[in-house]
Formats: C-alpha cells, sequence, structure tokens
C-alpha cells in the first residue's frame, strides 16, 4: 500500500551547525517526487530523515495521518535503492531479490512467484541465476530496484541512484525507472543533482538550496516560470542581462541598457512600480536576425563570437553591445549557419522570458506554479542567506 508523505517544519543539525532550518513538504501518493539540488543543499539529508536513518531535531514526519518520527526505520516499510547499488555480491541475482521477503519469512511459494514477478518486471530475469559481478552496472541497478519492490513496501526512497552509470545508461535507466514507477504506483522519492535527470521522470520537483526549497511544482513550471534566480540558472541554461523596469500608463515595460524596450503584459499587479531587474531569457528565447534587415530594426545589437553546429540546432555565442554575453539557440540551417564576427540585432520572446527583481531575486510575472507563497519564499530564502553566511 502507497502513501502520501507530509513533513511540518522540519529542522535537522549537526552540533551548531543547522543543514535545514524550517522545511515543509507534502508528496502525493503514488507520485514520483524528485528531490533536486547541488551537493550540500540537504537533499540526501532530508531522505535519510524520511528513512529514519538521520534524527530530527524539529517538524513532524507523516506517512498518510501518521506521525512517524520516532518509528523505527525497519518498521517504516520502506525501500531503499541507493547510489552504490548495495547488492550481495557472494549471491545469486534471484537470491538478492529473495533476501528481503525471507527476512518477513514469507512462504517459499509467494517468494518465488514475487521474485518472477519483479525480476521479469525489471527485464532481468533471464539473469536469475548469475552472480552480479558478471553483469553490467545498469543490470546491478535493476536488480537493486527488483529487490526494493518485492518486499511491496509504502515507499521507495532513491539516492543518486544512477550517478555511477555512464551516459548512456543512466538515459535508458531513468526511462525504466519512470516506467517501472508508473506500473506499480508507488510514492517514490528521488534524489539528484542532474537536472536533466529530474526534469525527466519527475511528477514534481522540489529545487533545494541550502536546506531551503526554493521552488516545489511540475518540472515544465520550474523551467518557464522559475520562482527566483538559484532556480533559473540551477535549471537548465539561461541568459542574465541587466535592465529596468519602466512603468508608463499603467503598462510594463523593460528597458535594457542599450535602450531596447520591450512590453510586458504579465507582470504581477503589484510589482509595478520603476526599479533595476535581471531578465532571464533561455537561449532559445533570443531571436536573431542579421543586422540591416528588416526585421532587425528593434533589439540589442551583438557579433557571434562562435558557433557550434549539433545537428538539429546550432548553438552561437555571442557579444552584445552592452558588453554581456548571451547564448543563443537556432535551428540549424546547413546553407546558412552564421559565421564568427556576423553583426546581428536580437529580440526577445517576452512571452517566455522571466523578470526577477534584483533585490529580492524573486519572479516578477504571473504564472510561477509555487506551493511555497511569495511571502514564504522570502522568507526562507532570507534564511538561506542568514545559513550560508
Amino acid at each position: 500500500m502507497s502513501v502520501a508523505i507530509r513533513i511540518k517544519n522540519a529542522v535537522k543539525r549537526y552540533g551548531e551547525v543547522t543543514v535545514i532550518p524550517d522545511l515543509s513538504l507534502e508528496i502525493e501518493n503514488g507520485k514520483l517526487f524528485t528531490l533536486l539540488g547541488p551537493s550540500g543543499c540537504g537533499k540526501t539529508t532530508l531522505l535519510r530523515m524520511i528513512a529514519g536513518f538521520n534524527s530530527i531535531e524539529g517538524g513532524e514526519f507523516y506517512f498518510n495521518d501518521k506521525i512517524i518520527n520516532d518509528m523505527d526505520p525497519g518498521k517504516r516499510n520502506i525501500g531503499m535503492v541507493f547510489q552504490n547499488y548495495a547488492i550481495f555480491p557472494n549471491l545469486s541475482v534471484r537470491k538478492n531479490v529473495e533476501f528481503g521477503l525471507k527476512q518477513r519469512k514469507v512462504p517459499k511459494d509467494v517468494i518465488k512467484k514475487e521474485t518472477d514477478k519483479f525480476l521479469k518486471l525489471v527485464h532481468v530475469d533471464q539473469y536469475a541465476d548469475s552472480m552480479p559481478d558478471k553483469l553490467s552496472g545498469g543490470q546491478q541497478q535493476r536488480i537493486a530496484l527488483a529487490r526494493a519492490l518485492v518486499i511491496q513496501p509504502d515507499v521507495l526512497l532513491m539516492d543518486e541512484p544512477l550517478s555511477n552509470l555512464d551516459a548512456k545508461l543512466r538515459v535508458e535507466m531513468r526511462t525504466v525507472i519512470k516506467e517501472i514507477q508508473n506500473s506499480v504506483g508507488i510514492t517514490t522519492v528521488y534524489v539528484t543533482h542532474d537536472q536533466e535527470e529530474a526534469m525527466a521522470i519527475s511528477d514534481r520537483i522540489a529545487v533545494m538550496k541550502d536546506g531551503v526549497i526554493r521552488h516545489c511544482g511540475k518540472p515544465q513550471n520550474i523551467y518557464q516560470r522559475p520562482a527566483d534566480l538559484f532556480v533559473a540558472t540551477f535549471i537548465g541554461k539561461t541568459n542574465l542581462l541587466e535592465a529596468k523596469l519602466v512603468i508608463e500608463n499603467d503598462n510594463a515595460y523593460v528597458q535594457f541598457k542599450n535602450g531596447y524596450k520591450v512590453a510586458f503584459d504579465n507582470v504581477k499587479q503589484d510589482e509595478l512600480y520603476n526599479r533595476d531587474v535581471v531578465v532571464s531569457a533561455r537561449p532559445e528565447e533570443l531571436l536573431v536576425n542579421i543586422e540591416g534587415e528588416a526585421e532587425a530594426k528593434d533589439g540589442i545589437k551583438a557579433t557571434i563570437k562562435d558557433s557550434i553546429f549539433l545537428g538539429l540546432n546550432t548553438h552561437y555565442l555571442v557579444v552584445l553591445e552592452t558588453g554581456e554575453e548571451a547564448e543563443i539557440i537556432q535551428e540549424s540551417n546547413i546553407n546558412s549557419i552564421l559565421s564568427p564576427g556576423t553583426n546581428v540585432v536580437l529580440s526577445l520572446n517576452e512571452e517566455k522570458a522571466n523578470i526577477f527583481d534584483n533585490e529580492t531575486t524573486l519572479n516578477i510575472v504571473e504564472g510561477v506554479d509555487n506551493n511555497l507563497s511569495s511571502g514564504s519564499l522570502a522568507n526562507n530564502m532570507e534564511q538561506s542567506g542568514n545559513m550560508s553566511r
């Protein structure tokens, strides 16, 4: 039986060091939820608190409506998959998967039935009698996944499970994990620092920094409408351009350093006042026109510094007339790839670009789907800043 996870005001300290200052979170039953962030942000610490491997200095942890703070880890009915597989090298594939069921004294006929079922589910049934050292890293991780699932846990916890695999295997295994999680329907908490991995597999993502959740939402919203500058720069690539927010007749405009002005009709009503801002434009959100062409009347002048042809798309590194540098992605046209030294004019896709307050670093455009209120986020960021100091 799968469960929902609820965390209220969690605190984790190691001596005088506070790793998680005050964290609240809800994870829906049956969903794949990812804790994403740089090394040292507290994501593995939080996972281990859910598992019962780390002490809890404050707050409450619930599986459905049952508080688990003082529950023994062995009674939480969790399955775990680790970075280093943690399978027994002296046991065959089948015996590795059977291990948890034998510990629970499950009848032999049920052990065989369930083991066969999960070996087949992860596509290693043909290796049932093999020893783990005869198998690839990806196959060993499948065994670890089968062993975690065969006990029918309420929650599956996965700590950087793909980081030891090569790039091709990582892509293959994240597809396997997503398919199996969908078919089994178990609540899964997944820890990674790999943004692409998180975007590919998750129902929801919590982006963490310094023990604070900066944005919690669906992958597409976190990418398209990041809650703050940290999230914008951590998820994917983006160009940060200095500008001013100018309000004229109740209409919002962003004015860049060269005077180029763009109207924005999606700035939040309570954010309509003049100030310094930072505009975040993904490489695909800056549009390129060759200087002198009719379409290139308005924009920021730039010069192509380098180009990288990557098949479907070509990446350009450009130097703006403002002195800033930017990266641009354009669909490749093999007959007209722009060479270094070409003068161009950049315009902005204002529907997709984001605007951040220069002081608070919060996103001031509409459409940010975050389960933290703007005030809570600002408070969390202040806590994060205090910790880093």
